[in-house]
């Protein structure tokens, strides 16, 4: 079980290889995946965005999860803007990761390797 980081999705649609070999493999096996309500923000916050990149960012998401930002999450990802000093859209990403219990595929490993409770795969 996964929690995609937003930059996880854009090497992705940029057809790059590690990205790509990540979907295939979880994919195949039917791991979960999930997305943060703060990475659909990111992702269609773009202001180059053009239509067909957006398809394509609706289809992906239509494939996940996506997990609100509700109180719970919130909170813990206060803790961790607080604790850690990280940027509140990656302080989102990592709580939606705890909460769910999912590792974190991320390509920036430096903006979650401060919080010791989170497992990350780096593409």
């Amino acid at each position: 079980m996964y929690t995609l980081d937003t930059n996880a999705i854009i090497y992705y649609l940029k057809d790059d290889q590690a990205a790509v070999s990540f979907f295939d493999v979880a994919t195949r096996s039917a791991s979960p995946l999930y997305v943060s309500t703060i990475t659909e923000v990111e992702l269609f916050g773009f202001s180059s965005l053009n239509f067909p990149e957006f398809e394509a960012i609706n289809q992906l998401l239509n494939t996940v999860t996506i997990i609100p930002l509700d109180s719970r999450v919130a909170r813990i990802a206060g803790s961790l803007r607080r604790q850690y000093h990280v940027k509140v859209p990656d302080s989102i990403i990592a709580a939606t990761a705890l909460v769910t219990h999912t590792t974190l595929v991320t390509r920036n490993e430096r903006d979650f390797r401060r919080i010791p409770d989170i497992a990350l795969h780096v593409l």
